[in-house]
């Protein structure tokens, strides 16, 4: 996935600017920044639910511009593989229809024998047991978020986008969705795209770094490089994370 010059406004307010991005096959590019600088946008232009006013993306061997047709939108969304911030389960379906849903939906699979096998691959992937009978209710936050992660990977996409994989889990859950998301990238060979304010994630799972700052993009490096990096907007993120505990981190 590509981005280049890309825009986006809101009621004639530009709340995107300029966005150049690269993500490469098997590798993790996460986008940190405060809240409200334009991260989930960008998150929203990368999996074809909003257009760009100005600029273009080179997704899955198509190009997405201001002028690309809904139709040819919904075509794409089908083949990514998306984690919305709190995972966005059905609540009134099992964990396993859950995990089905894109088969039918992205795949036209209908065969049930063909579907429970890759529902049961799939939750061994994400290290959970048989639960496919449970809902989303019954679910610690960590295991739903591995429903989440098992739903988007399902059927097999290339690219996979992460909106704030680890709010509102505890540490030690936060880390093992971390580990959890390397290792399926390093298995799989997808891209990944991640979406968060938290640093410790951020520098434990990436292999390159971008921070935005007011709808730009101000800086980009590797986790050695934010180390070294005098940069102030780099540093005022940092020190405005301290202030929530929320700082430190090491490589996976």
């Amino acid at each position: 996935m590509k981005m280049q010059g890309v825009s986006v406004s809101f009621d004639g307010k530009e709340v995107i600017s300029d966005v150049e991005m690269t993500l490469l096959a098997g590798e993790i590019t996460c986008l940190m920044g405060p809240s409200g600088c334009g991260k989930t946008t960008t998150l929203k232009v990368a999996s074809g639910l909003l257009r760009p006013v100005k600029g273009s993306i080179e997704l899955l061997g198509k190009t997405v511009g201001p002028e690309t047709d809904e139709t040819d939108l919904i075509g794409i969304r089908r083949e990514l593989g998306v984690v919305f911030q709190g995972g966005a389960l059905f609540d009134s379906m099992s964990v396993g229809q859950n995990i089905a849903f894109p088969l039918r939906y992205c795949r036209g699979i209908e065969d049930p024998v063909s579907i429970s096998e890759m529902v049961l691959d799939m939750l061994d992937h994400v290290e959970l047991g048989d639960v496919r009978e449970k809902y989303p209710s019954e679910l610690s936050g960590g295991m739903r978020k591995r429903v989440a992660i098992a739903r988007s990977l399902v059927h097999s996409p290339s690219l996979l986008l992460l909106d704030e994989p680890t709010t509102g889990l505890d540490p030690t859950t936060a880390r093992h969705i971390d580990q959890l998301v390397v290792e399926l990238c390093g298995k799989f060979g997808f891209s990944v795209l991640v979406v968060t304010h938290d640093i410790t994630s951020a520098l434990g799972i990436g292999d390159s770094l971008l921070l935005m700052h007011e709808g730009r993009i101000t800086w980009r490096g590797s986790p050695d490089d934010w180390a070294r990096t005098d940069h102030p907007v780099v540093k005022k993120f940092a020190e405005g994370m301290v202030s929530v505990g929320r700082t430190g981190g090491r490589k996976l």
